[in-house]
């Protein structure tokens, strides 16, 4: 069942989101090379914590970290550890915050110094799927009309959407119906009211779709190897307009 919020529920969620965006700025702030991930979950976790929130990630289903971070070939759910960030590396970060009983879920990829031309041309059209994908987001449309607009952007740029993972619902649960895919057809798909809220959220692949999960059981990398790179916002479906809770352009 999709919950519909209400406006002191979507104010409570924009405050969530508020927050989020600054911790996705303080993750994006630490990403240089020669630093740890734990390092940059750690940055993480003390601010979201001394912002009076919670880490939505931590504990989730037993994962270990405040944040998920993803290096080249990981598409989501990378681990934070030991592991040093290189330069010409890019690091996707994904931060959820609890706060005032309601969850903010954003994510970007960064990239460390000079990267190469197609990481370059990956991050730029996995960010335009997402934008492509808010604008298609609104009252009236379906949510079929979001998941052809990332297919449509990603695939016209000759990369490949993951289809494993899905966007989703979001707000008293991290995880809310309904699922928002980053492929489909437009016109398909349950109908977007006000009230409803999402976490969009394209995954794109430089090379070929398919994935598989690590030893670890948490972290998803392209089977070919080739880099990945993740883009999130969650929105609110309004009457007039489509509201960004996590509006993180211009911040980083």
């Amino acid at each position: 069942m999709v919950i519909i919020k209400t406006a002191d529920d979507l104010r409570k969620m924009k405050a969530a989101g508020e927050i989020s965006v600054g911790a996705l700025k303080v993750a994006g702030d630490a990403v240089r090379a020669g630093v740890t991930t734990s390092y940059i979950d750690a940055k993480i976790h003390e601010y979201i914590t001394g912002m009076g929130a919670v880490p939505s990630f931590l504990g989730y289903n037993g994962f270990p970290a405040s944040a998920c971070i993803s290096v080249n070939n990981e598409v989501i759910h990378g681990i934070p550890s030991k592991r040093v960030i290189q330069e010409a590396d890019i690091v996707s970060i994904d931060v959820g915050v609890l706060y005032e009983g309601f969850h903010g879920d954003n994510a970007a990829t960064f990239a460390v110094g000079e990267i190469s031309k197609e990481n370059e041309k990956l991050i730029e059209v996995t960010k335009e799927c997402l934008f492509r994908a808010v604008e298609a987001a609104k009252k009236g449309n379906r949510v079929g009309d979001i998941s052809s607009a990332v297919q449509t952007c990603a695939e016209a740029n000759g990369f490949s959407v993951i289809r494993d993972y899905v966007g989703h619902g979001v707000g008293r649960e991290l995880h809310e119906k309904p699922e928002v895919p980053n492929f489909g057809s437009a016109g398909r798909g349950p109908r977007l009211v006000p009230g409803m809220t999402l976490a969009i959220e394209p995954m794109i692949n430089a090379g070929e779709r398919y994935i598989k999960i690590l030893d670890n059981g948490w972290t998803v990398v392209t089977l070919d190897s080739r880099a990945s790179a993740h883009f999130e916002m969650t929105v609110a479906i309004t009457e007039n307009e489509t509201k960004i809770l996590t509006d993180w352009r211009g911040v980083f």
